[in-house]
């Protein structure tokens, strides 16, 4: 029998009927069954819970978020592969989301180990975990959350002349960096290789995020081509509590989701800004640089 029949007779032998939360059952497929499957047949388990979404059945860890985004979204987020530029604040509490969520592969990208003022707002950062590297404590998160999402983690900072292999092959990059020349580099290598970049930055408790398609203006039309920039902004001055990386993680993790599976409306062409002090969200229109045309609308 070939490979693909017997994997669909395996998941379609091995579901089981689970109870709904709105009542009734559904057909659905424990980790304990995905991980014999795999095993059986020498497969990764992001194998199997693709196999099984296609065929109607829903891998139980995922059921609550089916509810909402469907099986066609779960199984889009299955495929798809992004990448995580920063792996503190921001892109700790990414990493976490997004496993949780089934998102099928991740590569974790950052040059940094552990300091003990990280403690307070990076997730990842234990008392025992100082001096570990910010990336491997991702992949190993990762691994106790959802072992069927791939992860490739890279100690590295990122430049000019090496980006681009880490993100070849990615559906779309996340912001979680904080330093504006870097970010710049992350925006143009993704308009380069035609995906999606989502920016996200947090200062004391304020907060921004924005989706930028190929062609949009972006972060050039906050910082203009970036000869001069900062390095960083004013969280050098303000500090980062704890709350601002996880609200604004969250709302980079839902951009993701609505690029990836087609849902919803991104923070296209805009700038969302949040004051956490103030309980108040603002949109500021993003307008091209003078001299070139104005990005498209979504």
């Amino acid at each position: 029998m070939k490979l693909a029949a017997r994997l669909k007779e395996l998941v379609s032998g091995r579901s089981t009927d689970e109870p709904a939360p709105s009542g009734g059952t559904y057909r659905g497929l424990t980790i304990e069954a995905t991980r014999r499957i795999a095993e059986e047949l020498g497969l990764a388990a992001r194998a199997v819970e693709i196999a099984a979404l296609e065929n109607g059945i829903v891998p139980v860890r995922y059921h609550r978020g089916v509810a909402s985004i469907g099986l066609e979204g779960q199984l889009k987020l299955r495929r798809a592969k992004a990448a995580v530029v920063g792996a503190g604040g921001l892109g700790g509490t990414l990493v976490e989301i997004l496993a949780r969520f089934g998102i099928g592969a991740l590569v974790v990208i950052d040059g940094e180990t552990f300091t003990e003022d990280n403690i307070n707002r990076q997730v990842l950062c234990t008392e025992d975990g100082i001096g570990a590297g910010k990336a491997e404590a991702a992949s190993a998160r990762v691994a106790r959350v959802n072992a069927a999402v791939d992860v490739e983690a890279h100690r590295i900072y990122i430049r000019k002349d090496n980006i681009d292999l880490f993100l070849r092959g990615c559906d779309l990059v996340i912001d979680a960096l904080d330093s504006i020349p870097v970010r710049l580099i992350l925006q143009e290598a993704a308009a380069r290789l035609r995906i999606p970049f989502i920016h996200g930055a947090v200062a004391g408790f304020a907060g921004e995020v924005m989706t930028v398609m190929p062609g949009d203006a972006g972060l050039l039309a906050l910082f203009g081509p970036g000869a001069g920039v900062p390095r960083s902004g004013v969280e050098t001055e303000v500090g980062v509590p704890t709350v601002t990386p996880a609200v604004v993680a969250a709302l980079e993790a839902m951009e993701a989701v609505k690029v990836i599976t087609g849902r919803g409306t991104p923070i296209r062409n805009r700038l969302l800004c949040i004051d956490l002090d103030e309980s108040a969200v603002t949109a500021v229109r993003i307008e091209a640089p003078a001299g070139e045309a104005a990005p498209p609308e979504a």
